[in-house]
């Protein structure tokens, strides 16, 4: 099974993949390059969830390290990080950073904990713009929560699949009842006036095997202010679901229908980061998100032991992927800038295979998600496993915007 083959390959192996082995940081340095201060830190605060989703890449993939971490984020730990963050966010001279509470399901750790580790953060991060956002499966989400976390200004963001039979089918509790209902409720509420401003967005997985545009407007009832679609975690020793009979680039094409159906609307519906990243770097502009384009990765996480760790997508991959060594409580966050892993994620081009560097669309593509590029043996340095859908998917995007920039010349001729 690909699952087995990735989590048994000998360490001393990983440790001779790409970029651990093969990038040289140093001299990257001396050549004049220049590490991007980490903008975001996220903060697991609980290590486990209330849900069993099956698609999860923490809990459900090679990385199996949760079961050995604490539980909760100790007193010792945030403040630890809080302290680490604020000197960081001074030593870069940061005017703003963004504070993401994270998990496992980051509800699980109690709002009097969390309230007191906001309080935390914004003290020792006083001279900085502190930005605080949640990622939430929205299960515990109810007025009380609200208000609390309302009062500390923290933005919230619920992982919803669609429509209720989609979203029970993969995100429900470890007895199989679906958590759509609890979710649903969080939603609304989140919809009122009361809590509007606290609403982040909604993010997707997608799944080709559901209808693209009913999964769409099931989440814009919701009036979100962002819908992050995301590809499910995979790579070439793990291999994205296939459905039967679909053609090559069923993920693609799931996407092309959404966005055909979101670029069309007479007015903008909601904001949708992928296809405004697509847009905007076929127009010549950067992206916001790691899933495309080559502006470098600003994000660290610390995890509920204090390791500073890269982001937790790389879980995915096999055991340790996100693993620098350092942990907050003996070493400060800017010593991860110099790590293989996180450096791979900050030089663009020159972290690209060959085949991607060959490719017509590489400056959108960016290599795809960079988790989505692990192979055993060779590590990170190939096209990412959607790399078909990713090709499609643009080149669909670019016809759309040629065809609309032809009509308008011919129409409104200079």
């Amino acid at each position: 099974m690909p699952t087995e083959r990735s989590s048994v390959l000998p360490l001393i192996t990983r440790a001779a993949e790409w970029p651990v082995r093969g990038l040289d940081v140093k001299r990257l340095r001396a050549e004049g390059h220049r590490p991007v201060p980490f903008r975001d830190v996220v903060l697991k605060v609980h290590q486990r969830c209330n849900l069993a989703c099956d698609y999860c890449y923490v809990y459900e993939m090679a990385d199996q390290s949760w079961r050995s971490r604490p539980i909760f984020m100790s007193e010792t730990v945030w403040r630890a990080a809080a302290d680490r963050m604020a000197a960081f966010a001074r030593d870069n001279e940061l005017d703003r950073m963004r504070l993401v509470l994270h998990g496992g399901e980051p509800l699980l750790a109690g709002i009097d904990r969390l309230s007191d580790l906001i309080t935390e953060f914004r003290r020792a991060c006083a001279g900085t713009t502190l930005r605080v956002q949640m990622q939430t499966n929205g299960v515990l989400l109810d007025r009380a929560k609200l208000e609390a976390l309302q009062a500390h200004g923290v933005e919230i963001g619920v992982s919803v699949d669609g429509a209720q039979a989609d979203h029970d089918r993969r995100r429900r509790h470890a007895n199989g009842r679906g958590s759509f209902g609890a979710v649903e409720k969080a939603l609304r509420l989140l919809m009122t006036d009361d809590y509007r401003e606290s609403f982040a967005g909604l993010l997707c997985i997608v799944d080709p095997t559901t209808d693209p545009v009913a999964t769409y407007e099931a989440l814009l009832k919701y009036r979100p202010p962002t819908i992050d679609l995301l590809l499910p975690h995979a790579n070439w020793d793990i291999p994205p679901d296939r459905p039967e009979g679909a053609g090559p680039t069923p993920y693609a094409d799931w996407l092309i229908a959404v966005f055909d159906r979101w670029y069309r609307a007479p007015v903008q519906e909601v904001s949708i980061r992928l296809f405004e990243d697509v847009l905007a770097l076929l127009l010549g502009g950067s992206s916001r998100s790691e899933q495309i384009g080559l502006s470098p990765v600003a994000v660290v996480v610390v995890e509920s032991d204090g390791a500073i760790e890269q982001v937790d997508s790389l879980k995915s991959a096999y055991p340790g992927a996100c693993d620098t060594g350092l942990n907050v409580l003996t070493d400060p966050l800017h010593a991860a800038l110099d790590h293989p892993g996180i450096v791979a994620r900050q030089i663009g081009l020159r972290a690209l295979s060959e085949t991607c560097l060959a490719c017509p669309v590489r400056d959108v593509c960016g290599g795809g998600h960079y988790a989505h590029r692990y192979r055993g043996g060779r590590g990170f340095l190939n096209p990412s496993v959607y790399c078909a859908d990713m090709l499609e998917l643009i080149r669909h995007v670019r016809a759309c915007v040629l065809t609309d920039l032809e009509r308008r010349s011919t129409h409104d001729p200079a």
